[in-house]
């Protein structure tokens, strides 16, 4: 019998080495025809080798963390990231690829040549209805939820639907779940888990700076009493917010490189999950203050001698959230406004008249819009009597004349959605650099 299971360890072994290769080639391949390839090498590893995935799982001593929710993911899961390493060897999706080939491409991208994976602990963002059927194949050890909004309603569905998804996620987890006590849906799931429980959230006085759904739709504002982990007590209203993040009673100020009021929430909750490591609050808070933005999420870039900062839009939640963003940082000399209507952007665009836009009536920046619905997004901004002085489907042209408008040393802020983000990341990297 033994010798059957060695010989059984081999093959698995072998096969796996046969994947790690298998993936590696194909992102090879990808990469000398100048295409991303983040979700292609982990669909033909999927397929091939179908079990792969859960072996190299099983072999991380500190297991899988899950990050997922309507808003934040990508930000939230760098933070976690990058929080962990200040003691761990940290394996993420750090792409933005949130399904489950993409946490395969992150794996056998990462995974040496021989096939070791030499990492302790994987943090995946993985999209919500993906995060099903990824906990389907390796139950996580952590997760972390953040929120339920109306999102891709042509995709999700009514709300509910979507937390009817976390859910299955919550009681996957074998180990810790850390919750959004102030999203009432999300709170709700802590009884549909056997693991450890534990929440975060904002103080009291906040809590009108942050709407859960219902509160966002006209529903009465509430107060959790629920007891959080760690809880955001103020923010200062600066181009790089300074927070004050309770843990455990005491309070510890922390200045953000990630922009905007959101992240700051989006921070509360990474600390929540990094403490269920038992990591002490100076590690903790030290790891916090190296995050810089993700991919598309407050980055910023030089064009000319301005500043251009990409922020990614993609529901009425997020897109409300990171207007404010716009308070808390120097004036803008122009905002561009791009919307795409792309499978990954949600091909049903009618969320923009759940945005209140009204914010921006005489706010002193040129106001134009891009992307394949540069006209629908204007006539919405018409209806809230915000002026737009240009309509330019094209992005590189929209981002050049809002350039040529803004004063040298000015600034440029660029809202877009999914796949209109990542046209404009290229186009700035091309006329511009990296800030």
């Amino acid at each position: 019998m033994p010798s059957d299971v060695n010989a059984c360890t081999r093959y698995g072994d072998r096969v796996d080495l046969f994947a790690v290769w298998l993936g590696k080639l194909t992102l090879l391949a990808l990469r000398l025809m100048g295409r991303r390839g983040n979700a292609l090498p982990g669909l033909v590893v999927e397929k091939v080798v179908p079990g792969y995935l859960a072996r190299a799982m099983a072999g991380l001593p500190e297991g899988v963390v899950i990050v997922t929710g309507t808003n934040g993911k990508t930000t939230t899961t760098k933070m976690v990231a990058t929080i962990l390493a200040e003691r761990y060897r940290v394996l993420t999706n750090d792409t933005g690829s949130n399904f489950v080939r993409g946490a395969i491409t992150s794996t056998v991208e990462h995974a040496t040549w021989g096939g070791r994976l030499p990492y302790d602990v994987a943090v995946f963002e993985l999209d919500e209805a993906w995060a099903v059927r990824f906990v389907a194949l390796v139950r996580p050890r952590r997760a972390l939820l953040l929120n339920v909004m109306r999102d891709q309603l042509d995709r999700f569905g009514e709300i509910d639907t979507t937390a009817a998804l976390l859910g299955k996620v919550a009681a996957a987890t074998t180990g810790h779940l850390v919750l959004n006590r102030d999203d009432e849906r999300i709170a709700a799931l802590a009884g549909q888990t056997s693991a450890q429980v534990s929440y975060y959230g904002v103080s009291p006085e906040l809590r009108p700076l942050f709407p859960n759904d219902e509160e966002l739709y006209g529903g009465p504002l509430t107060a959790s009493t629920l007891p959080a982990a760690a809880e955001l007590r103020a923010l200062t209203s600066t181009e790089r917010p300074q927070v004050t993040v309770a843990i455990g009673g005491d309070d510890h100020e922390v200045l953000l490189r990630a922009e905007g009021p959101h992240n700051a929430q989006n921070a509360t909750g990474a600390v929540a999950l990094a403490l269920t490591f038992g990591l002490d609050d100076a590690s903790v808070l030290s790891g916090l203050a190296k995050v810089s933005p993700a991919f598309g999420r407050g980055q910023s870039f030089d064009v000319d001698g301005r500043r251009v900062v990409l922020q990614l839009v993609k529901n009425p939640a997020g897109f409300r959230q990171t207007l404010r963003t716009l308070d808390s940082g120097p004036t803008a000399d122009a905002v561009v406004v791009t919307i795409n209507d792309d499978y990954a952007d949600g091909r049903d665009v009618s969320w923009l008249w759940d945005v209140d836009f009204t914010a921006l009536v005489g706010y002193p920046a040129r106001m134009s819009t891009s992307g394949t619905r540069a006209a629908d997004m204007a006539l919405r901004l018409h209806y809230d009597d915000v002026p737009t002085a240009e309509v330019e489907p094209d992005l590189e042209k929209a981002v050049r004349s809002a350039v040529s408008a803004a004063p040298a040393g000015g600034e440029v802020v660029v809202f877009s959605t999914y796949t209109a983000m990542w046209a404009l990341h290229a186009i700035l990297l091309r006329i511009g650099e990296a800030l």
